[in-house]
């Protein structure tokens, strides 16, 4: 199958940055994508609008790996939540790309309209699944959905920038556990599921029952239309 240009820029993109340590200019940018700079330019305006397609492809493949329902394989509530959480360290830790993104490129204002974005999209689809939770019985209800979800993300979220960032990154299988021990605090889970087996390591703790659910699958509507615009072009209302 015929990859298109736009395509191919940013695929070029993306590895001239993991090459140059998130540095990119345009010319060697052509150059890989075998096209010319201005055809690079006519597609994304400008090197900004090239890296923000990089980390909005980053991002919208984050989504479809670790929090599609169609991924998740567990029967119950918790099960599916460990599952995302293993998943979703493992993307990063394969993906070498994701250093630079919560790392170097972080702070360019272009990277940060698309994971403000990104980040909108995970509050409403976590606050909506934590809500499918409290239907199930598994979380308390006096537990405001939208806050817990924002601590969780937040703290998930330094917890993982930093162990891509440091000098002696961490077993994910480690990671992983402990991060569901955080979240199983947080939600108030029982004990039995915050020492239950995990989806990363396979380790034989006790194994987690068997909840009450409205079916195999979590609601989580994950939407990806979101396109990079610039500061610039970008029209206020």
């Amino acid at each position: 199958m015929k990859i298109g240009a736009p395509e191919r820029l940013v695929r070029a993109a993306q590895e001239e940055l993991i090459h140059s340590h998130g540095l990119l200019e345009m010319q060697a940018v052509a150059k890989r994508a075998k096209v010319s700079v201005g055809l690079a330019y006519h597609h994304f305006g400008s090197k900004a609008g090239l890296i923000a397609a990089v980390v909005e492809g980053f991002y919208n493949r984050l989504e479809d790996v670790a929090f599609s329902p169609s991924k998740l394989v567990a029967s119950d509530w918790a099960g599916r939540e460990k599952e995302r959480i293993a998943a979703y360290i493992s993307f990063h830790y394969d993906h070498p790309f994701a250093p630079l993104v919560v790392g170097p490129l972080s702070r360019a204002p272009e990277v940060l309209d698309v994971e403000q974005a990104f980040t909108r999209r995970q509050l409403t689809a976590g606050a909506y699944n934590l809500r499918a939770g409290q239907r199930d019985g598994v979380i308390p209800s006096y537990l405001d959905p939208r806050l817990t979800i924002a601590l969780m993300i937040g703290g998930i979220r330094q917890a993982l920038i930093g162990a891509l960032t440091s000098s002696h990154r961490p077993d994910r299988a480690e990671l992983t556990d402990k991060i569901w021990i955080f979240v199983a605090g947080a939600l108030r889970l029982p004990a039995s599921l915050a020492r239950a087996e995990s989806p990363a390591t396979g380790s034989p703790h006790d194994k987690t029952p068997e909840l009450k659910s409205e079916g195999n699958t979590t609601p989580w509507p994950i939407h990806t239309s979101f396109t990079y615009r610039s500061r610039a072009t970008r029209k206020t209302t």
